[in-house]
């Protein structure tokens, strides 16, 4: 959702700040209902928009729409390699996992095993698969982790490359980070590793837990962030990954990085979402603030989820997926797609506090029956 301008953006993340006594007042009059159509909580989106500044920037860079991106592009990957201390020539602007995925998939020929995490986002699966690559998937333990030691065990001389998102989509657990850290360098000697940061941001102690020090330690992992979900980007589709420099050179040479394959809306977006340095603490604050009131109703139904760490929550209802996410769209609100074999689970998006308080009034009806 975009805001006009810098002071309306601001008052929306604080208004959301203040919300965060929601959940206690569910037990009090039924919640109005916030928008006429559904509610859309099913892509993980970030609802409170994009960060201060960055309409204003896109606006500004209206009159140069008759430009190709240029020089705009180069200061970006100069900002991204300065935010993320790694070289310049380790970063590749782009959502970069289906090209990545067709890539490695073609650069040894059919038959490579690509490693994932079952059920999980396989964008970068799917497009290695659709190019003659072998898609291994292994199932989350019964904690509904990353089985690593399960992962590890699948690695084998035709094993392409091993893909994990942390924290994990759908049950938003992320990984305990010095055992993350020491899995994946020890993998990396044996295969490659690419770690989808999507949600990572979301996370309490993010510096400590994203894997981009491995990457300027020259180990062989990729290290993958998207500014669609935490900088509210979305409708932008753009994000970047740190690479290793021979696979960095690779894609590079093969095309990538080539200003003119970028919207310079895009690129105007992602620069100011950069410089809105305190922009990701209050998001986090706000999103985590309206997942406890999600927790804290699940607790008093007594419905089994997961500790998510990300801006959605997974939890058990006892219905088959199609049933409750037909119940919930006849209270208005769309959820998330199944993720089978986890077929009576349901993934709901974090949304604007008063399109939560909706949602969670209709779980509380519906589980109610």
């Amino acid at each position: 959702m975009i805001r006009l301008d810098r002071r309306r953006a601001l008052a929306t993340v604080a208004s959301a700040l203040a919300a965060m006594g929601m959940g206690r007042r569910l037990e009090g009059a039924a919640p109005s209902r916030p928008v006429r159509g559904p509610i859309r909580l099913s892509l993980n989106e970030n609802p409170f928009g994009p960060a201060p500044g960055v309409v204003e920037a896109i606006t500004q860079d209206f009159h140069n729409l008759c430009r190709y991106t240029g020089g705009e592009f180069n200061a970006l990957l100069n900002a991204i390699a300065t935010h993320e201390s790694v070289r310049r020539e380790q970063v590749v602007l782009g959502e970069i996992l289906e090209p990545l995925g067709t890539r490695l998939s073609l650069e040894g020929g059919p038959g490579g095993e690509f490693v994932y995490s079952d059920p999980g986002y396989t964008a970068l699966i799917d497009t290695a698969a659709a190019v003659g690559g072998r898609s291994i998937a292994v199932p989350l333990n019964a904690a509904l982790e990353n089985d690593l030691a399960a992962i590890a065990a699948k690695v084998n001389e035709r094993t392409r490359a091993v893909y994990l998102v942390n924290p994990h989509n759908p049950t938003g657990i992320v990984a305990a980070a010095d055992a993350f850290r020491d899995f994946a360098r020890s993998l990396s000697k044996r295969t490659l590793v690419i770690v989808d940061e999507a949600y990572l941001e979301y996370a309490e102690d993010f510096e400590e837990r994203t894997l981009s020090d491995l990457v300027r330690a020259g180990e062989n992992v990729i290290v993958f962030r998207t500014l669609a979900k935490m900088y509210g980007l979305a409708g932008l589709e753009i994000g970047y990954g740190l690479l290793p420099d021979n696979l960095a050179a690779m894609l590079i040479a093969q095309g990538a990085n080539d200003p003119h394959l970028f919207n310079r809306l895009a690129v105007a977006a992602a620069r100011a979402s950069l410089r809105a340095v305190d922009y990701v603490p209050h998001v986090r604050a706000a999103v985590t603030a309206q997942r406890d009131s999600w927790f804290r109703l699940l607790r008093e139904l007594h419905v089994h989820h997961t500790a998510s760490a990300a801006n959605f929550i997974f939890m058990q209802t006892g219905w088959l997926h199609a049933r409750f996410a037909a119940a919930m769209l006849e209270h208005g609100v769309v959820i998330g797609r199944a993720f089978p074999p986890y077929d009576d689970w349901a993934r709901i998006s974090i949304g604007l506090p008063a399109e939560n308080a909706w949602a969670q009034a209709a779980v509380r009806k519906i589980l109610a029956r």
